[in-house]
């Protein structure tokens, strides 16, 4: 089974952001997310295309954007040509839901599609053949920092069985308080990508904490 780590710059240092990302290029991690947060659909704003095209220059592993805005659809294909390799949308953001799928590959990079702690699992029924990647929030999106939500197990092996029902390629991401407590249990769950922010960059040494989460 696949186990990838892609540790969230959201948490990394802004004042030494490429020291940040040179460390995760040496590291073990597979991916490197990025957090774009508009104020709108959540409850904070992160940054945009300009930390993005940073992040992109000096990255040497595939960046994974994942988009907590509302209408996607318009920064599709400037998030593509700041250097993602992967783009989610909320599904809670979108209300042509394939049609945005769509647009993402048009773009060239990977497709996913996240769903937040209160949205069931069902809701990927008629999408989850379509997509590279699903992303299951085990914290309500906005913030760094928060409690991981424990019914987050449950919903992995639901989405599991439905990668599997639907005869999916789809990938399983976790994002919200990962860290090695729960690490191990998110892959026998059916987790394939676990996303750390403030586990990895909060540690004495974020570098072997990313190895303790992928070895989980």
């Amino acid at each position: 089974m696949t186990h990838l780590v892609s540790p969230s710059i959201l948490s990394a240092d802004f004042g030494n952001l490429q020291r940040d990302i040179e460390m995760l290029n040496a590291s073990e991690a597979d991916w490197i997310h990025v957090d774009i947060m508009d104020g709108v659909f959540v409850p904070n704003i992160s940054f945009g295309f300009p930390v993005a095209e940073v992040a992109k220059k000096h990255a040497t592993k595939p960046l994974d954007v994942h988009l907590m805005i509302v209408e996607p659809d318009r920064y599709i294909k400037r998030f593509a040509d700041a250097g993602a390799y992967g783009l989610t949308v909320q599904l809670e953001a979108c209300p042509n839901l394939h049609r945005t799928v769509q647009f993402i590959k048009e773009a060239g990079c990977r497709a996913g599609v996240a769903i937040n702690p209160h949205s069931p699992v069902a809701l990927l029924d008629d999408i989850i053949a379509d997509l590279d990647l699903v992303l299951v929030m085990s914290v309500n999106p906005g913030f760094g920092g928060q409690h991981f939500i424990e019914n987050t197990y449950k919903k992995v092996s639901e989405t599991r069985d439905l990668v599997a029902k639907r005869n999916s390629k789809a990938l399983i991401e976790v994002d919200g308080g990962v860290d090695k407590s729960n690490a191990g249990k998110l892959y026998t769950a059916g987790a394939n990508v676990l996303v750390a922010g403030s586990s990895v960059f909060a540690s004495g040494n974020p570098s072997a904490m990313i190895s303790t989460l992928k070895h989980a």
